[in-house]
């Protein structure tokens, strides 16, 4: 390998114990550490690679770092990075989710949650108010997060979810676009491979089959029924970590019940508190649905690994497809339109997760305080989420 890969690789390791704060403060950090120290790219490509992770289902710190690593040195450079990126957090996760039950039976363990696990309602309710802030500028959007809202609290229905995005990026592009287009559609299709949709749509459509047909009593039945389950939430999660939260407590939690509500906030409240990618919260639900259901400890490692795989794979293969003909793709504005009807159902499905992770709170004022004094230092300071959860720590263990 060239020694300019090497020192790409060297970064990245770097950067993924170093990268906290989430997807805005990652972009900010590749802005100063692989462009302007290392030029392995030049700004405005790492702005075009940031939007379009930010057009593409999946997690966009992700996208944006695998896509630098594929102009530095291709495929195989691309899934090395990606893999360096994801394996820390996610074993974490995976370590704490088998851990759990263990820390669970100490009483000072479940102090510590007293505090924590508001202050994740509360990053909760800020990502929701950053998001509306940031997406909500128009009555048809607001209509749309309203619409999403309502739609969700009555269907409490995991394929609720698909058919809404569809709508609002229908919605949105129809109200939104100029009839002009033709020319530059044609063109940008003319340049698609049909193999590598067909590859892109084929993996779903067989593990969900497979999941269908085979017995629910055999063992095989719940990890492929679990990796068609976050394959397609990872088709669906446009916005990155912020919108796979709402998702996974719906799905996860208020519909197929494999985690409750309690190891759910745990769960993100540690996440929160890492370096790395957000997606990797993902490893500690299927490790927790695997040992909530029976299995053993390989078993919680395999629902670990089919968790990460399996809502990373739909945004990995769709940077490393489109990032060849993205300059087509960017000129297309009923795409670039429909992003906002996206986002707009984004924000309701938010706004859905924050109301049922209060549920729980019931009367007790505690909660409520603790989750509206973390929502209110994260949106007048300049403090960052990890060192919330620290304090939520810190408090747990003195009061």
């Amino acid at each position: 390998m060239k020694k300019r890969q090497l020192l790409f690789l060297r970064d990245v390791l770097i950067y993924t114990f170093t990268a906290f704060g989430g997807p805005q403060a990652h972009i900010a950090i590749l802005l100063r550490e692989f462009v302007e120290k290392r030029r392995y790219i030049t700004e405005q490509e790492l702005l075009e690679l940031n939007a379009l992770a930010q057009i593409l289902p999946g997690p966009s710190s992700t996208q944006t770092l695998v896509g630098i690593a594929w102009k530095v040195g291709g495929l195989r450079l691309a899934i090395i990075t990606f893999l360096i990126w994801v394996f820390p957090s996610a074993t974490i996760m995976c370590l704490a989710a088998i851990s759990y039950k263990m820390w669970l039976t100490h009483s000072k363990f479940a102090e510590v949650l007293r505090f924590v696990q508001p202050m994740a309602v509360g990053i909760v309710a800020y990502a929701t108010y950053t998001f509306a802030i940031k997406f909500l500028k128009t009555n048809v959007s607001i209509v749309l997060a309203i619409g999403s809202l309502i739609a969700t609290l009555i269907l409490r229905n995991a394929y609720a979810f698909p058919i809404l995005i569809l709508l609002g990026g229908i919605i949105s592009s129809a109200l939104e676009t100029q009839p002009q287009e033709d020319e530059i559609r044609v063109k940008l299709f003319a340049n698609v491979n049909p193999k590598k949709v067909s590859y892109f749509i084929g993996i779903l459509l067989v593990f969900a089959a497979l999941g269908a047909v085979i017995n629910q009593a055999s063992p095989l039945s719940l990890p492929i029924r679990l990796f068609e389950n976050f394959y397609r939430n990872g088709i669906l999660i446009f916005g990155g970590g912020q919108v796979l939260v709402p998702l996974m407590f719906t799905e996860f939690v208020e519909v197929k019940h494999y985690l409750t509500n309690s190891e759910f906030l745990s769960g993100f409240a540690l996440q929160q508190a890492l370096p790395g990618p957000t997606f990797s919260f993902t490893s500690f639900i299927g490790s927790m649905t695997l040992g909530n259901k029976g299995f053993s400890v390989g078993g919680q490692i395999i629902g670990s690994i089919v968790a990460v795989i399996g809502i990373n794979l739909p945004g990995f293969i769709l940077i490393l497809f489109i990032v060849p003909f993205w300059e087509d793709l960017k000129k297309i504005t009923r795409i670039r339109n429909s992003l906002s009807g996206i986002s707009a159902a984004a924000v309701g499905f938010m706004a859905t997760a924050l109301i049922m992770l209060t549920i729980p709170f019931g009367l007790h004022w505690e909660p409520f305080v603790i989750m509206a004094g973390t929502f209110l230092l994260l949106t007048f300071t300049k403090i960052k989420t990890p060192v919330v959860i620290v304090i939520g720590v810190v408090l747990g263990l003195i009061f």
